[in-house]
């Protein structure tokens, strides 16, 4: 009897011991998983994510009516459709910034001649990638593109015969670039280049060519126009203009500066362009030779040569209202060296642009 309490005694003391082994064993997997959880969310809740998207998009909208006003005008209404996407990568020390910015813009006015016009037109494209050697601060690449969606013209009451002062890929702008780039954080980035090519293309095809040629008669042609405006062109060696080339390359320095920055349901982005060429050919000409205009003085090709910025600035607010009703303000503010623009007058010259929208539509932040 004792020898059979004693081997029951012996079954149960192994049993229970290979109980404890099994749920320590249970223990230890739940504690790993536990802690795989809390890692991944503390990544969802600090936002210490690899991939982030986010960005504004939105159409706004405004109407006008009169009737007998006195102080006068036209019916009209406006649209603008928008969106301004940013993709970020980060992992380890590589990091990867993609930025797309769209808008398009049309109005209507009821009155004789040009009653569609367009308001504002914009295709911008930025992909910056770099590898971390020191703390904030990156070796990086850039690409960067700005060209338009549709026709632009100046409009000047003759409808379809309106003068066309830009198109898809005339002017097309592509930065090419390697530098450095410093990031203390996702807000704001500065990156600067030793070594930035800058590609300006006017593409016109002949079938647009032959299309419009009635317009241009005397001064060779849409794409001879838009060359001439956008400084597609080069002095040959009898110091005669050179339209040959579609696209003028250039080699020089580039600062590129950031900002994208939210609270709450305010958010607002921001970029600063400046780029001058290695060009050190100073002779200077007056372009208004042999013409009744007054004189203008310029560098030798194209006015582009080291020391000359070409500046690109835009910023946009966008504030949500409600779920899906939303205010926005955007400014733009462009100086090119070699694009001319006539005032009133007619008189052409290198002149300061602006554009400034405020509108309130439908949108959404994300």
């Amino acid at each position: 009897m004792k020898k059979i309490v004693f081997f029951a005694c012996m079954m149960a003391s192994a049993m229970m011991a290979n109980a404890q082994e099994v749920d320590k064993e249970k223990v230890q997997t739940q504690a790993e998983a536990a802690a795989e959880a809390k890692k991944a969310l503390k990544e969802v809740d600090t936002g210490d994510k690899i991939w982030k998207f986010s960005g504004v998009t939105g159409l706004n909208a405004a109407a006008t009516s009169l009737s007998n006003w006195a102080a006068g005008g036209n019916d009209n209404i406006n649209g603008v459709i928008f969106g301004r996407l940013r993709l970020l990568y980060h992992k380890d020390k590589i990091a990867w910034d993609n930025n797309l910015d769209l808008e398009y813009g049309m109005s209507y006015i009821d009155q004789k001649d040009d009653k569609v016009q367009k308001s504002s037109d914009r295709i911008k494209f930025n992909s910056k990638v770099g590898y971390e050697f020191a703390p904030k601060w990156f070796a990086a690449a850039l690409l960067g593109f700005n060209t338009q969606f549709a026709l632009g013209r100046s409009y000047e009451g003759k409808n379809d015969d309106n003068p066309i002062i830009s198109k898809f890929f005339a002017p097309a702008y592509t930065d090419v670039s390697i530098g450095i780039d410093w990031k203390p954080n996702d807000i704001i980035s500065v990156y600067m280049s030793p070594i930035a090519g800058r590609f300006t293309t006017v593409a016109v095809s002949d079938a647009m060519n032959e299309k419009y040629k009635n317009l241009y008669p005397e001064e060779g042609g849409l794409e001879r126009v838009l060359k001439e405006k956008y400084a597609v062109w080069k002095y040959n060696d009898k110091d005669e203009k050179d339209f040959s080339m579609n696209t003028r390359a250039e080699l020089g320095f580039s600062v590129k500066g950031a900002l994208n920055y939210s609270i709450k349901d305010l958010k607002v982005t921001s970029t600063l362009g400046l780029y001058t060429p290695y060009a050190s050919d100073r002779k200077k000409i007056n372009i208004n030779e042999g013409t009744d205009k007054p004189k203008v003085l310029r560098y030798r090709d194209n006015n582009r040569c080291i020391g000359n910025f070409d500046v690109d600035w835009d910023l946009a607010l966008s504030y949500q209202l409600f779920k899906c009703l939303q205010m926005t303000f955007s400014t733009s503010m462009k100086y090119y060296n070699g694009v001319m623009i006539a005032d009133k007058d007619g008189n052409e010259a290198e002149r300061l642009q602006f554009k400034t929208i405020l509108g309130v539509g439908v949108g959404y932040n994300f």
